[in-house]
């Protein structure tokens, strides 16, 4: 009776560690960011870093998130918080007309009339978002 208590021993201890590795890799796999999607910016469970090219720089991430934020609500929300975090942000602030003329031309994009979306026009960046709306009316 030792014996075969030993040798049921022996196997679960050989054979369970075998189990919990692959049921652990396969609940990984299933998780939600382990997805196989069409963003690049997904990273594996794997990865310790994502590579340069992966990552967005805070102004690139800002300018993102007010073109979306343009298309959802007005240019005239989007240039308030552009103001907001250029003045809460010093590094943003150098990229701010550049932030302003992209808003200015998706403005026009989604209005069709470069009027209308003068309209929303702020004193942000000086006159960079109606430099903008300028360059997409053309």
């Amino acid at each position: 009776m030792n014996t075969a208590a030993r040798r049921i021993g022996r196997t679960l201890a050989l054979v369970l560690p075998v189990v919990l590795v692959l049921s652990g890799t396969l609940a990984v796999t299933r998780v939600p960011w382990a997805s196989h999607g069409t963003d690049s910016r997904v990273l594996a469970a794997s990865s310790d870093k994502a590579s340069p090219q992966d990552r967005l720089a805070p102004h690139e991430e800002l300018r993102d998130r007010l073109l979306a934020e343009l298309q959802e609500t007005d240019p005239g929300t989007a240039l308030t918080h552009l103001q907001a975090e250029s003045e809460r942000r010093p590094s943003i602030a150098e990229h701010c007309a550049s932030i302003a003329r992209a808003l200015g031309r998706a403005a026009v994009e989604k209005y069709r009339s470069a009027s209308r979306a003068q309209s929303y026009a702020r004193p942000v960046c000086d006159v960079s978002f109606a430099s903008g709306v300028a360059q997409a009316d053309r």
